[in-house]
């Protein structure tokens, strides 16, 4: 049975995955993927408003977070030219989107925030995945504002936590092996998506081995009908601008042609 075909397969796995990995001292110390200079660099040169090309939605500027494999915060970093040039409540949720991207995915099968979104609606079969993993309200809301983004953001070397459903989120892969999370917020969740792709890939992390679609691995899926239920099972909304038409250029989505 394949993970595409059944969410439902996947149910326990997923649980299990989020109940386990912040837990296991085998990840102590787990190496950051990237340092700040690294991602800053990356996301100023992929986000439009800093110069990087369109994603598609408003174009704003963005943040960027990256967990190591131990669900640990090791770089934040955002594209504007001032901590608040970016919605500052996207600095929590980039973060989160990082954690749940790298709890969600092992060695052999990665899960993007985007491929959650289907599953945990009512009646869904992920239903209540959002709270099997509280944020940790003393990281959250620790420190000064002033060095939020740099290299000592109060984030770094907490673990996050946090359940975010929605596109931004990818794990990250070096070719041997995962390495941790990278999340994106700022702007629609399906240009969070976009951005999201190109920050990994030009990180060099996006060696990604599968995922729940069998050609893109863990790519956006746009197959929501009307009545907004996913023929995957792996479905996530469009956006209202050319998000979906962009994701096809990247080769970051599934379906989603965008009427014009």
């Amino acid at each position: 049975m394949h993970f595409r075909q059944c969410p439902s397969a996947a149910l326990g796995l997923l649980l299990l995955a989020i109940a386990v990995l912040p837990h296991n001292p085998a990840w102590a110390q787990a190496p950051c993927p990237a340092d700040h200079d690294k991602l800053l660099s990356a996301l100023k040169a992929n986000v439009k408003a800093s110069g990087g090309p369109a994603n598609g939605g408003f174009e704003s500027n963005e943040w960027a977070a990256i967990v190591a494999r131990d669900g640990t915060v090791c770089a934040v970093a955002f594209s504007g030219p001032t901590v608040d040039a970016q919605w500052p409540g996207s600095r929590l949720v980039a973060a989160e989107k990082a954690n749940t991207a790298n709890g969600l995915s092992l060695a052999n099968m990665a899960l993007s925030t985007a491929n959650l979104y289907a599953g945990v609606q009512p009646g869904g079969p992920l239903f209540g995945l959002q709270a099997t993993n509280p944020v940790n309200q003393a990281a959250a809301y620790a420190g000064d504002a002033k060095t939020f983004g740099s290299p000592n953001d109060p984030l770094i070397g907490k673990p996050i936590g946090g359940v975010v459903v929605f596109g931004g989120g990818l794990a990250l892969y070096d070719g041997k092996a995962i390495v941790g999370g990278l999340g994106v917020s700022g702007d629609s969740s399906c240009a969070d998506h976009n951005v999201a792709w190109r920050v990994r890939a030009a990180l060099g992390l996006d060696k990604v081995p599968a995922g729940v679609n069998p050609n893109r691995k863990d790519a956006i899926i746009y197959d929501l009908d009307p009545g907004g239920k996913s023929a995957s099972g792996w479905g996530h909304p469009l956006c209202a601008g050319r998000e979906a038409d962009i994701a096809a250029e990247l080769g970051a989505s599934v379906g989603g042609s965008v009427p014009k």
